[in-house]
């Protein structure tokens, strides 16, 4: 023990020794004529005569060196448009250079819980990890290799920096290695032509927009039949399934036809650049998926992601791979994988896929599991390491088996978490900056330990204290992961207000409103939830479980959550959207408006609208995420069969779509915000991330339809993906924000004025239309498979079907009908029974 603390002691001392040099080194050099290095003895960059060693360790040193002039950047890309290159004495600006880990030494890349095994040198378990972004300001950077960065500091972080890059414990993004620091004198010039000649080239590069087309030649007997890949959520007998985003598809957009890509402007993005789903695999065990979402609900926020369950034949296919922002694998039993399945998840992995497995039996290259003694679970105490280096220690029940290194090598793998002292329960693996991350777990995190585990000597408050830490365990891994946590308030029902613009609008409604509460007992039913009518202000009436109270004269401050005046202020319609349903929570404004409700006389013009739905709808039955900030609502529309748009209905929800994107875009100063229309009701910002969709449902009576139009748009909800305003933010005109209410009164305003068109005219004018705004013109598909034959997208025909040439010049049409189609690899797949 005291040799211990001698050692530990020694190590102190000569830290803040060799730390104090490199400051005081640092202060005597700023703003004279020698600069200052950091390098490892084993780089390839040569060193020059004129350095001077200053200090090493291990195989690092510093050094005094010439001064080191930054100018050739005409090449690299700017980071920060915050430019102050400093020459004062209190700042340096100085050039990093990494490599990745597959081009370096064996060394890993750095996280808050390396190990002192892993990293080889002095570090200890407590060790800090510094992040090189933390303490300085990025200026501009030159990817490949090495990879170079030129940054800003102040001459204190500078110092940091150095120590933590002797000490081995700088981390950079992406896995990046760093190799050398290296003080420069920086051009202000350099770096403001950098930035010009960027603006210049994005302002001269051509906005590329589809030609119109304006006929189609449709081909009958060729009708392949096709559907969004959401639809095929549910098995339906498809051997080719696919995983979407929340509600209507989500699929990724077809790209232009060119041979190399544009330069990304910046704009708002989604974390990691995904869709915010969740996907579970549990072997096909429902019951096991329902314990895994409820434990991922008390664990994350809900309102910005979505938990969908991954079959076992879905899991074979292709789409979700792209499509999925964490992988879990929770099986009820720790089975064996079939190959194929292994196969596929180690692909998901490979591609920068993040993935937790919880008892699985999955095990990436760098990893080996071998069975306990005894194998089977038992109650045993896990040592967990969290970010700060702190640790947790708790009882859990293990999985039987645990993690071993694989001597062959594979990816860098990190102990968090152990049993018995030594034995690896939980590890994050990671194979390089390009590849995926995966925290695997040997202990039952899913459930907590059952009293039976507890020897006599353990109470029931130890009990409750680990299942407590357990969940902080999970919170810790999922941050790791990239989700946001933190447990969201279950909200109840809310009261329904109606609401309308013209009051002998109102007086019609209520009157129906009656009728229909003599004929049911005094109640209107709806399918989730029976409504009790409240006829005037003062009336009180009392609700149970499953009912909510419908007030027909609500009162004049109803809701903070919408703004009748606002709404009313930009509808300008004859009929439509003229009475609201209006409620602050419910589970889907498609629910209010089914049942009778579709009843309701079509002069009214019934609009349902939420400011936020606990369980919003898409198609296939996905789910749309619904926070406040979000427009949501449901419109009731009845059109004779027989009609222009009867006889064509496919066009109702193109029409819908581009209703949403031109009531921002045909606002004045609003043109260049780029919302884009997506095959077949998608909205999205440029072709990057989705931001709503469109959502359609009909039935027959006699000869009209009886249609619900759903739709919902982020337009000041940043989260889950982007919004409207995020993208009016983009544009950098300092353009007011707009608000749900308004652009739901000029959707539905522009929606009348296009199915009044389309009923006079036909499609064509409108088509031209919608292909300004359409993200596929031109675009290149493969039909079938990865290696079938190869078509053009050509546009919509006559039916509002997808249209498109194969190479033979057979044209064919395309329509949504329950298969999948991946836009992301420019598939069509048709459906097999």
């Amino acid at each position: 023990m005291l040799i211990t603390l001698c050692y530990i002691y020694l190590w102190m001392r000569f830290q803040r020794r060799y730390a104090s040099v490199i400051r005081d080194a640092l202060r005597g050099l700023s703003g004279g004529h020698r600069g200052f290095t950091f390098r490892q003895q084993s780089t390839s960059s040569p060193q020059s005569s004129g350095d001077t060693l200053l200090l090493q360790l291990g195989d690092r040193g510093v050094f005094i060196t010439e001064p080191q002039v930054c100018e050739d950047l005409s090449r690299w890309t700017v980071l920060s448009s915050s430019l102050a290159p400093g020459g004062g004495v209190e700042s340096v600006s100085f050039l990093i250079e990494a490599s990745s880990s597959s081009s370096s030494s064996s060394r890993a890349p750095l996280s808050p819980h390396r190990s002192s095994t892993e990293v080889g040198s002095a570090l200890t378990p407590n060790t800090l990890v510094l992040n090189w972004s933390d303490l300085c300001l990025p200026l501009a950077c030159s990817p490949g290799q090495p990879y170079r960065a030129v940054a800003e500091t102040s001459l204190e972080n500078f110092s940091r920096l150095g120590v933590a890059f002797m000490e081995d414990r700088l981390r950079m993004e992406n896995g990046l290695i760093p190799a050398k620091i290296t003080s420069v004198s920086l051009r202000e010039a350099a770096l403001q032509e950098l930035i010009q000649s960027q603006q210049r080239r994005r302002l001269s590069a051509p906005q590329q927009h589809p030609e119109p087309q304006s006929e189609h030649q449709h081909m009958d007997g060729h009708h392949l039949h096709l559907s969004s890949c959401t639809e095929c959520l549910e098995l339906e007998n498809s051997t080719i399934l696919s995983v979407r985003c929340a509600s209507v598809e989500n699929i990724p957009d077809l790209p232009e036809d060119c041979s190399t890509e544009p330069e990304q402007e910046p704009g708002p993005q989604c974390a990691h650049g995904k869709p915010p789903n969740v996907l579970v695999y549990t072997d096909g065990c429902e019951q096991q998926f329902q314990k895994i979402r409820s434990l991922l609900a008390e664990c994350v926020d809900t309102e910005r992601y979505t938990v969908y369950h991954l079959q076992p034949q879905q899991a074979l296919s292709e789409p979700w791979l792209e499509n999925t922002l964490l992988l879990v694998l929770a099986p009820e039993h720790p089975v064996p994988l079939p190959p194929p399945l292994q196969l596929r998840f180690l692909s998901y992995l490979s591609q920068g896929g993040r993935l937790l497995g919880l008892c699985c039996s999955l095990c990436p290259a760098g990893l080996t599991l071998r069975p306990r003694a005894p194998p089977h679970p038992q109650l045993c105490t896990l040592s967990f390491t969290r970010a700060d280096s702190s640790q947790l220690r708790l009882s859990v029940v293990s999985s039987g088996s645990v993690f071993e290194r694989d001597g062959g090598g594979g990816g860098q793998v990190e102990l968090w978490g152990q049993i018995s002292g030594q034995e690896m329960a939980i590890v994050r693996v990671t194979h390089g900056p390009d590849s995926g991350e995966a925290i695997l777990c040997q202990v039952r995190l899913d459930s907590a330990p059952a009293p039976h585990h507890l020897s006599g000597t353990q109470s029931c408050s130890e009990l409750e204290t680990s299942d407590a830490l357990r969940y902080q365990v999970l919170t810790e891994i999922l941050t790791s992961l990239g989700l946001s946590c933190g447990r969201s308030q279950v909200l109840p029902h809310t009261p329904i207000h109606l609401l309308t613009t013209h009051p002998e609008l109102k007086a019609s409604f209520v009157r129906w409103l009656r009728a229909q509460v003599c004929v049911s007992g005094g109640v209107v039913r709806l399918p989730e939830c029976v409504l009790k009518v409240c006829w005037s202000a003062q009336e009180c009436v009392e609700v149970c479980d499953g009912e909510l109270v419908l007030h027909t004269d609500p009162p004049a401050c109803f809701s903070e959550l919408f703004s009748l005046q606002t709404y009313t202020h930009h509808l300008q319609t004859q009929r439509l959207g003229r009475t609201v349903l209006y409620t602050d929570v419910t589970s889907s404004t498609m629910d209010l408006l089914d049942g009778v409700m579709m009843d309701a006389p079509q002069e009214v013009g019934l609009i349902a609208i939420a400011a936020r739905q606990t369980q919003g709808k898409g198609r296939g039955g996905n789910a749309w995420l619904s926070p406040p900030g979000c427009a949501m609502f449901t419109l009731h529309l009845q059109l004779p069969v027989s009609s222009r748009l009867g006889q064509r209905i496919s066009f109702l929800q193109h029409l819908t779509a581009l209703a949403v994107v031109e009531a921002v875009r045909t606002l004045p100063g609003y043109e260049g915000v780029e919302l884009r229309l997506k095959w077949p009701n998608d909205i999205y910002y440029r072709d990057q991330v989705k931001l709503g969709g469109v959502l359609i449902r009909s039935s027959v009576m006699g000869h009209t339809f009886n249609l619900r139009i759903g739709c919902g748009f982020n337009v000041s909800n940043s989260q889950p993906t982007v919004c409207v305003n995020d993208a009016v933010r983009a544009q950098g005109c300092g353009l007011p924000e707009l608000t749900p209410e308004q652009l739901m009164g000029r959707c539905v305003t522009l929606l009348e004025r296009y199915i009044e068109e389309f009923q006079r005219s036909g499609h064509t004018h409108l088509l031209t239309r919608y292909y300004t705004h359409w993200l596929h013109g031109g675009s290149s598909v493969r039909l079938w498979s990865e290696d079938g034959p190869s078509a053009r997208v050509l546009g919509l025909d006559d039916c509002g079907f997808l249209q498109v040439e194969c190479e033979d010049g057979e044209v064919v049409s395309l329509q949504p009908d329950g298969n999948s189609f991946d836009m992301m690899k420019n598939l069509l797949l048709t459906k097999t029974s």
